[in-house]
């Protein structure tokens, strides 16, 4: 089987790409499944948040609400956990898990978890890698010379680092969510 040109680049991308649009449509799915059932606390994302970092003592993380959807996520940097509007203001049982997986991150981060540093050191590299890796990617498949094939290399590179920081992420997720769940 020939895999010369263009067969080549989907041979590493396509599987990453079809893997990364399962796995948010997983999370999509279940979401908005849960978000249609209320706690039976009747509790906010916001108000579970702030309950449970008070239980383990993170009296001084801030809680914020920010646009967008599923954009939810604690900065350690900052000590501040920021949950979509969604999140914030909603009792249901959605609204209560990620708002307390958040703050399973907040508690990694009081605990120095070592996953969390390491991954909270690599995210503003892959943050730019996974916004230039596609345009260089594409970049280079439209050019004809050997700088294309090197630009679409280089961006095939950039979108498998992200892959791979996604799975180094993976104990880091976990973590915080068997937190949440032993929360609960």
């Amino acid at each position: 089987m020939y895999l010369g040109g263009y067969g080549l680049y989907l041979l590493f991308s396509l599987p990453a790409l079809l893997l990364g649009l399962w796995a948010q449509a997983k999370v999509k799915g279940a979401f908005n499944k849960y978000s249609k059932v209320g706690t039976t606390t009747g509790l906010t994302g916001a108000e579970v948040a702030r309950r449970m970092l008070d239980s383990n003592g993170l009296h001084s993380v801030q809680i914020e609400e920010v646009g967008g959807n599923l954009s939810d996520h604690y900065d350690p940097s900052k000590k501040v956990l920021r949950l979509s509007t969604g999140v914030y203001r909603s009792p249901s049982v959605a609204s209560a898990g990620v708002a307390a997986h958040e703050c399973g991150h907040a508690i990694q981060d009081l605990e120095h978890y070592g996953p969390l540093k390491i991954r909270s050191f690599m995210v503003p590299s892959v943050q730019i890698g996974s916004w230039l890796g596609p345009i260089i990617f594409m970049v280079g498949l439209f050019m004809s010379s050997s700088m294309g094939t090197t630009l679409a290399w280089a961006g095939l590179a950039l979108f498998t680092l992200t892959a791979v920081f996604s799975l180094i992420t993976l104990p880091v997720e976990l973590d915080a969510s068997n937190r949440a769940k032993a929360w609960l």
